[in-house]
């Protein structure tokens, strides 16, 4: 059994990690989207911790202090799954993946990449990457999507979360943000430094091939989804079916919008449990 991790190195990176719960637990992996850290599951670990689990969630690239490099082609997907495979050989074993947001995305390729490390796959508010890629071009939810196309100007986003109640937070409190979300992202992302790095996993995307994300998953998987989720549509979300080979379940979270670690965290816990205990 291995001991605490607090933080990992992995390409010349230092990660900062939450390492909680029974230490003889089965672990469970939590991987926090964007704009968030590990903090993001601070309602769902202690359930989870609860029912006998051990949590591990990383502040991921970007985020971590010690892990900021400054180009975007260091964001790519690829990379990204990377770090999290390191992470788990860290821990030594086999784990259950719970990712939101960018987390899930992370956790499609690595579930389909790795099964031999992903024991099942929870994916929180976003549908797999190839599903989303696909209904970007053939749907509406491109328009739903515009933000991923302003995060590509250099600088602009940045200049536009500086001031609190600015431009950014505001398109935040309309995608279902409350207050105090939004005083966690200023305080944990804007003040902490970690914003452009954040940002550099949306303008990495053109440096990542296309036919990276299009792998099928195999291991058993679940995706929740808030069915008021302005950024993520329901028809794009049931695409999600078509990808995975493995046992599969859509769980839709009535009146929920995208945050749903924080909005819905028991909810969330018992789908989770109701996946990792199946």
């Amino acid at each position: 059994m291995s001991g605490r991790v607090t933080s990992y190195l992995h390409d010349g990176l230092t990660f900062d990690v939450r390492d909680e719960g029974p230490l003889d637990g089965t672990p469970v992996l939590l991987l926090h989207g964007f704009p968030e850290r590990a903090s993001t599951w601070r309602h769902v670990a202690p359930l989870l911790h609860a029912q006998g689990f051990r949590t591990v969630a990383p502040d991921q690239r970007g985020y971590s202090a010690g892990a900021r490099p400054r180009r975007r082609r260091d964001y790519t997907l690829p990379l990204l799954v990377d770090d999290a495979a390191a992470l788990i050989a860290e821990v030594g074993r086999p784990v259950h993946v719970v990712g939101h947001d960018w987390g899930a995305a992370v956790g499609y390729l690595l579930a389909a990449e790795g099964p031999e490390l992903v024991r099942t796959l929870t994916a929180v508010a976003v549908p797999h990457n190839a599903a989303f890629a696909r209904a970007m071009t053939r749907s509406r939810q491109g328009l739903a999507s515009w933000y991923m196309l302003a995060f590509q100007l250099p600088r602009v986003p940045e200049l536009l979360a500086r001031r609190a109640g600015g431009p950014m937070e505001r398109a935040f409190a309309d995608g279902g943000m409350t207050p105090e979300e939004i005083a966690t992202f200023r305080r944990e992302i804007v003040e902490q430094g970690a914003l452009t790095g954040a940002l550099n996993w949306y303008r990495a995307m053109p440096f990542t091939r296309p036919g990276a994300v299009s792998r099928r998953v195999a291991v058993p998987t679940t995706l929740v989804w808030g069915d008021a989720d302005s950024a993520v549509l329901r028809s794009t979300v049931e695409c999600t079916a078509d990808w995975v080979d493995g046992d599969y379940r859509l769980v839709v979270l009535p009146g929920v919008s995208h945050w749903i670690p924080t909005q819905a965290p028991e909810e969330l816990a018992r789908h989770v449990l109701e996946r990792i205990t199946a």
